[in-house]
């Protein structure tokens, strides 16, 4: 009896550990051989962690070096979910000062790290580091810094991870950032201290400075004497452009009311466009100019011909035209209703002028499209508009009327200044330019005979007497718009232009000026548009004397 005990205590130990040994077996199996790929990821979780170094954002340059956008070591907040060392005390300072990150802590528990508050002013910081939390750390991160506040609708601004978001920063925000980096490294698993190799798995690269052709001084006097039109006339905006019309460089491009591109939050994002690029508007009168470069290239109209222009109020196929300023009224009647043309333009005549565009017909709208109305200028700049010219196909009884000073089209400032620019270089087509260092122009092409520039540059300095810059030859033309304002144009709502050239020996600048709906009525761009440009020419040429 004993012996048969002995036989089955020993066949059920025997079979207990036949069990335990194929138990063994097939777990070896599974892990070394079934599942050997989940434990192989598994593994290399615990053993080995990838790490992303991103370069820092490269700077921004003017033509001359000068530094408009750099990075500078900035504090922000943040805890470790998993190592709090007075957890009561520090979820009672979040759930009381900052509700979102407490609620995200209860809800992802596993999370190693957690942002409190990012990129602190002095001032927050010193709050902060105020309350004593020692769960509270403390980490400093690069911020992008603008010197420069009259260059922020140029320049744009980044996110709080210093990607580009408007302006010049978003155009080249990867030429700016370059790549990451992506280091792996091999670790102890059980403590997480001990790194056994490192090994670069992508190779990064720096970010690219890039450098523009503005000319930070020249900006800051454009931005200042902006700033002061604006508020002496109580406008809702306005912009300045300065150009280099021989080779298409834009030195200035001032836009106000300004921003503060270093402010954390920005609210108003209206204020952030660079209107110049990225409007466009009805600029009036300062067409008429391109109405008169298409007659004299059409041969249509001679300089010095004498023009009816039918006294303050005419009709015109029907439609009715009115002159209007008391200059040219003034002009008018002494000289009984007739002028030469350039007088035409000079007085700014809507019925001298009108009368020449239905000599042009549909050349006119070619013309417009010519000098680049209706057209993207090219410049590398986000958010740039096309403009519109009304085609021939789609006209009214008065369309080729008001065309010709300035309706039934919309441009941008920077279009103006490139039509200008073709005139002031002697007409040659030209490709605006923000870059020093982009894409060489295209070897200019000629639009317009010489004799038709001459004649234009006679008939705008006719004009720019008026505003002249002692020493230079002072040539330019006013605009004057109605707003719509609820489908109709106002009576008292004006947006006000003046485009001009300057000019003496081999020196020449293109300046477009623009206020948009000034409180004060019954005002002209030659009081409000065109002093702007002749304060900004006259500070300029003193600056570009010590530059040069």
């Amino acid at each position: 009896m004993l012996a048969k005990d002995y036989k089955i205590r020993a066949f059920i130990v025997l079979a207990v550990f036949f069990l335990m040994f194929t138990v063994i077996i097939i777990r070896l199996f599974l892990v070394q051989i079934y599942q050997k790929d989940f434990f192989k990821v598994l593994a290399k979780h615990q053993h080995e962690i990838s790490i992303t170094i991103n370069p820092p954002r490269a700077n921004i340059l003017d033509r001359f070096g000068k530094v408009l956008a750099f990075n500078r070591e900035i504090p922000s907040a943040f805890i470790l979910p998993h190592e709090l060392k007075h957890a009561q005390k520090t979820e009672k300072f979040l759930k009381r000062f900052f509700p979102e990150v407490y609620e995200r802590m209860q809800v992802y528990p596993e999370k190693y790290f957690l942002w409190v508050e990012r990129k602190l002013t002095p001032q927050r910081y010193a709050q902060l580091k105020a309350y004593g939390i020692q769960d509270l750390h403390f980490i400093n991160e690069p911020q992008r810094f603008y010197p420069y506040q009259s260059l922020a609708h140029v320049l744009g601004f980044t996110n709080i991870d210093n990607g580009g978001i408007s302006g010049v920063e978003l155009e080249f925000t990867k030429k700016l950032s370059g790549h990451a980096t992506t280091l792996r490294l091999e670790k102890d698993a059980r403590s997480g201290l001990c790194y056994f190799s490192k090994s670069i798995e992508r190779e990064g690269q720096e970010g690219e400075q890039i450098s523009l052709t503005i000319d930070s001084g020249l900006q800051a006097i454009a931005y200042e004497e902006l700033q002061r039109t604006v508020h002496d006339f109580k406008a809702k905006a306005g912009a300045a452009l300065v150009m280099n019309p021989d080779n298409g460089e834009i030195l200035a491009m001032a836009n106000y009311p300004g921003f503060d591109p270093n402010q954390t939050k920005i609210q108003a994002l209206d204020i952030t466009k660079n209107t110049i690029i990225t409007e466009c508007f009805e600029l009036g009168s300062v067409l008429k100019i391109m109405c008169a470069l298409a007659g004299f290239e059409e041969g249509v109209v001679g300089y010095d011909e004498l023009i009816d222009c039918e006294g303050q109020t005419t009709h015109i196929d029907g439609f009715k035209v009115e002159n209007f300023t008391y200059a040219l009224l003034n002009a008018l009647k002494e000289h009984n209703n007739i002028l030469p043309f350039h007088d035409v333009i000079r007085y700014s005549s809507n019925v001298g002028v009108a009368k020449v565009a239905k000599r042009l017909g549909p050349k006119l709208y070619r013309h417009l499209r010519r000098v680049g109305l209706g057209f993207k200028t090219g410049v590398q700049f986000p958010g740039e508009r096309a403009g519109f010219v009304n085609h021939p196909d789609n006209w009214s009884r008065s369309s080729i009327i008001v065309l010709s000073f300035g309706y039934e089209s919309m441009a941008s400032l920077l279009q103006l200044g490139r039509a200008f620019s073709i005139i002031a270089n002697g007409g040659y087509t030209l490709q605006p330019r923000l870059m020093m260092d982009g894409q060489a122009p295209e070897t200019p092409r000629r639009l317009y005979k010489e004799t038709t520039i001459a004649h234009m540059k006679n008939l705008l300095e006719l004009i720019g007497k008026k505003y002249a810059v002692n020493g230079y030859r002072t040539m330019g033309k006013t605009g004057t718009a109605r707003c719509v304002k609820n489908g109709h144009y106002s009576k008292t709502d004006h947006n006000f232009t003046f485009a001009g050239i300057l000019e003496r020996d081999g020196y020449r600048r293109v300046i477009v000026t623009f206020i948009k709906e000034p409180e004060k009525a019954n005002l002209w761009a030659s009081e409000v548009a065109a002093p702007l440009f002749q304060s900004i020419a006259e500070k300029m040429v003193i600056h570009d004397t010590f530059v040069s």
